[in-house]
Parts: structure tokens; sequence; C-alpha cells
């Protein structure tokens, strides 16, 4: 049937290659076009693009600009006064976002002439000589395929690129415009290896230069990043736009800094990420690396935003030593919830061989769920999970206390003294769990944190209080809070010390220090250097969603493409 109904209508790939075929069209025309100009005037195509984009912009870049001097020009402007400014300028930078989007798919059939131009030239023309202009000089200076000759500049067909002399062979495909416009839709373009994917980014590359905010082009590995910034580099430099790649800088760099602000930069996801973080702990905006985020592009999307998403990126720093103790004082607590969990754990595994066995699929299918939920990464578990059948039928149960938003989630996680969610990372004390670790004659919400916002609330209102007493107690409150967060915070940790993190496959232990195992390769990952006082650990999707929104924009990339 579902055949049938895609021979009448088309399949959704077929579709969308449909509704972007009268763009290939477009560009293939303006290709025509640019076959007998000179080099000079292929040029100045590139200068006419940028004129009509910033033209476009124009309005809402005035209206931004007056606003900016208002406060440059008040400074001591009302706090409300500016708050309400700073809110006009994010409104206009957002329509701005969209106006720029509007503008670049009309500009994009040239710009995208442009970049295949100049590829068939490269490629058919030892050199290709130009007059020279400011830009000529200054490549020139760093990089050996640029001569400047009088008034010229010669760009060679020939340049290094990760160490190897290459000689620029490639043109662009047709199939290779479809892809580029895919990529500037912000959608994952699927390619095949040979099929010149690293040359179809070229398309929306240049592109989203053009528009002076930045493009990010993130890699798997330092070699490609780069490799691809020095192979594709004169067909930009070519036009004007800078080229450059942050794992060729020390982090925290002057270099790496400029680095970032280039028309185009490339680097692996890694050195993104930890550029973002350590950006997030500056101190003073002088010590910002990255500056906004508007495009980027993800090579090897499955591996980066999937795979590799598994391993956390660190940055640690020291410590004090004094707060110790508290991880020894609270470890025969975790160590006798862990002890219980595991006899709970081994009833109900006997349970549920035993139902199963009997044909009691849906007792014996909630003492295996329960199990799971006590403990996923428990050998015995994992053994039982191995037989014929066992998965089918945890797989069943689960789904089945996961529906309605899992309204019946609380009845099998009732009798546990902990619930893991392996998904997530998390580890979760229940009640019972509360209740065994917590001492006798201690408070019994001594693990619990307080609701401080309605806590809060009801000494503002409590007119029994004298004014001078009720400052004390909003202070004795909030210390309360933040001593239970700290405890709460150290149990989860043990919690998962114990039952997520086994040692010589999650992480193994050198010289008294504690390295992660990255389980897609089974490295051991060296810690990144920061100035914070504890770990912050953020998975590489994290780290890379910050740039980019899911449609459109917030604080972030406005788009971006993965081949």
């Amino acid at each position: 049937m579902l055949q049938f109904i895609a021979k009448i209508f088309g399949t959704k790939s077929e579709k969308d290659i449909k509704s972007v075929m009268p763009l290939v069209e477009e560009t293939k025309r303006e290709g025509e076009k640019l076959l007998s100009i000179s080099n000079d005037d292929l040029r100045k195509k590139t200068s006419e693009i940028q004129t009509d984009i910033n033209a476009a912009l124009k309005p809402i870049d005035d209206q931004i600009a007056a606003l900016h001097k208002r406060i440059s020009d008040q400074p001591d402007l009302d706090l409300n006064e500016k708050e309400s400014v700073f809110a006009q300028i994010d409104a206009l930078e957002l329509d701005r976002n969209k106006e720029l989007e509007k503008v670049l798919l009309v500009v994009l059939p040239r710009a995208f002439a442009i970049v295949r131009e100049t590829a068939r030239r490269f490629k058919e023309n030892e050199y290709l000589e130009v007059t020279a202009q400011e830009y000529d000089i200054k490549f020139s200076s760093k990089h050996e395929n640029i001569k400047v000759v009088g008034n010229k500049a010669h760009w060679y067909n020939k340049w290094m690129a990760a160490g190897n002399m290459i000689t620029w062979d490639m043109v662009h495909y047709d199939v290779q415009i479809i892809g580029g416009i895919v990529l500037h839709q912000g959608k994952i373009s699927e390619m095949a290896t040979g099929e010149g994917k690293t040359l179809v980014a070229t398309f929306p590359t240049f592109l989203n230069a053009l528009a002076k905010r930045g493009v990010h082009i993130v890699t798997v590995n330092n070699y490609l990043a780069v490799r691809d910034s020095e192979w594709m580099a004169p067909l930009f430099q070519f036009h004007g736009l800078t080229i450059d790649c942050i794992d060729k800088h020390e982090p925290n760099s002057t270099e790496r800094r400029e680095a970032y602000k280039s028309d185009i930069t490339y680097g692996t996801n890694n050195e993104f990420g930890f550029d973002y973080l350590r950006d997030n702990m500056a101190r003073d905006p002088e010590e910002l690396v990255q500056r906004g985020h508007h495009y980027a592009m993800v090579d090897e999307v499955d591996s980066v935003l999937v795979d590799e998403a598994r391993t956390p990126l660190i940055i640690s720093g020291p410590i004090p030593k004094g707060d110790e103790h508290e991880f020894y004082d609270l470890k025969p607590r975790i160590f006798k919830v862990v002890e219980a969990q595991k006899k709970l754990i081994n009833q109900y595994l006997n349970d549920a061989k035993k139902l199963l066995a009997d044909g009691q699929d849906k007792d014996g299918g909630l003492s295996l769920f329960r199990a799971h939920r006590a403990m996923p990464k428990y050998k015995p578990l994992i053994k039982l999970l191995s037989e014929t059948g066992m998965k089918n039928v945890l797989q069943k149960t689960e789904n089945y206390y996961l529906q309605d938003n899992k309204k019946m989630m609380p009845e099998a996680d009732e009798p546990l003294f902990f619930v893991i969610d392996e998904k997530d990372n998390s580890v979760d004390l229940t009640e019972k769990g509360i209740d065994l670790i917590t001492g006798a004659g201690e408070d019994p919400k001594f693990f619990i944190l307080p609701e401080i916002g309605t806590e809060l609330n009801k000494i503002e209102k409590d007119t029994s209080i004298p004014a001078e007493d009720r400052f004390q107690k909003k202070e004795n409150l909030i210390r309360e809070y933040s001593t239970k967060s700290q405890r709460i915070h150290s149990v989860n940790q043990l919690l998962k010390a114990y039952t997520l993190f086994e040692k010589d496959t999650e992480y193994i232990i050198v010289d008294g220090k504690v390295k992660i195992v990255d389980e897609q390769t089974g490295r051991v990952l060296e810690r990144e250097s920061g100035g914070c006082h504890a770990d912050l650990c953020y998975h590489h999707a994290a780290k890379l969603f910050p740039y980019v929104s899911q449609a459109g924009r917030y604080d972030g990339y406005s788009r971006y493409g993965s081949w």
C-alpha cells in the first residue's frame, strides 16, 4: 500500500529535491552569464551581492545603530530605560536574522554560481590574473600560491593542504548544488564517501560568509579541520573572504581569537566546545574568544551529535580540600543503600525467572523492569537479559509504564531505594531510600530540599515575626537550602560512582587521578585546564546546540547544516 501511494504522490525525498530544482536551474543560468566575463568582473559580482545584502538590511541596521548610539550618548540613562532599549535591540536583531535569511535565499543562485565558476577557472588555468587589491597583497605574504607582480596578482592553482601539494581539479556537479541548497536550509545532506561532500560545503559556506557574521565548520578530527581549511581556502580568499582553523592555535590565545573573527572558521567539535565552555567562565569580555554565532555546518553529524555526544567534555580546576570529608561521611550511608538495593534486585531477578517460566508475563515483566530500574549495569541482570526473549519482555513492560507521560512509573519505582535512568545518566533516591540513609534521631528532612520559594513567602507574610528577625530567618533558610543542595549533590555523585561507572571501563585511575575513557575510541581523555573551582561536564550535543536552534534562531546559530 505504501509503495502504491509513493508511486502516485512520490516519496518525501523526491518532493524535497523537486522543491529545490528551481534554485538549481537558476544557479545554472547565473553560471552561464559568468562564463565570458573577466576574473576582475567575477570578483566584482561578489561585491555586488554583498552590497545587495547590506542594502536589504540597512533599514534595520540603522535602527540598531541609533539605539546603540542612544545608550552611548546617554550614560546616565535610567536602568529601566536601558533595559527597554536593549530589549528593542534584541527584537530588532531577531528581525534582522529573518530578513537576512530572505535576502540570502534571493542571492543564493548568484553566490553558488560564483563559487562554481571560480572552481572551474582554477581547474582550467595554471593561474588566475586579477588587478591586485589590498587583500591580494595581504594574502600573498602568507600564501605561496599568490604572487603580486606590479599591479597584478596571480592566483596559482597549486597550493599546500595539510602538508601536501595539491593541484585543484574539481568542479561542482548539479547534484552538489542540490546538496548545497539543502545544507543552507539547515537540513542534513546524506552523501556517500567520494561524492564530494567537502566541495558541496563550499556553496553554503561562501553564501553565509557574505553576511560577514561568521561561519563555523565543525569537523570530527584535527587532520580534517586543518586539511579542509587549507584545501578549500583559495575558493573563498580569491573573493576577499578570510579563513582560519582554530586547531592551529593555542586555547585562549590572541591567534585563536583572531581565527574566530575570520569570515570562515574551521575546527573540531572538541575545540569549539571547550572554547564555548571557557567563554562561559570568562570574568571579563576581553577574555572571550568566540564572537556571536551565526551559521554552522557539522561534518559527520551522526558521529558528532550522536556517537561522541556520549563522551563528556570536562573543564576542571583545583577545589578546596576542606569539603572532601563530606564524601567520607556519606560513603557508609551510600554503601548501605546500595547493598540493600542489590538484595532487592536479586529477589526481583529470582521472581522474574519463576514468573516468566510459569507464563505470568505481566508480573514477571514488572519484576524484570524493577531490577533494571534499580541497577541496569548489575551483571546478573545483564546475564539474564542475554537470554532469548528477555529483552523483548523488558521493552514491552517499559513501554507500558512509560505511556501516558509516565503516569504509572511511580507504581513501578515505589519499592526501590533509588531509581536509575540510564539514558539520562541520572540517579534519584526514593522516599524509601531517604528513610534508609537518614540516621536515627536525625532530622527526617536531612536529605530533602525545602521549597525555598514557598518558605520565603511564608516568612515574609508572617506578621508574628519581628521585622528585625525576618531577615535573619531568610538568611538561615537560604543557608540551609545551600547546605542540603550540596549534600544531595554529593549523594547523587556517590550513587553514580557505585552504580553507573565501572572502573577500567568508563574510567581509570592513574597516579591517584581519575581519567575518563572515551567509550567510542577507548582512548583516555585528558582534562582541559580551566579556572573554575569545580568540574563542569557538558555532553557534545549540549555544547553544540547552544549554537543551533531547531527552527530559526535564539541565542545561538541561525541555522546549521550537516553532512
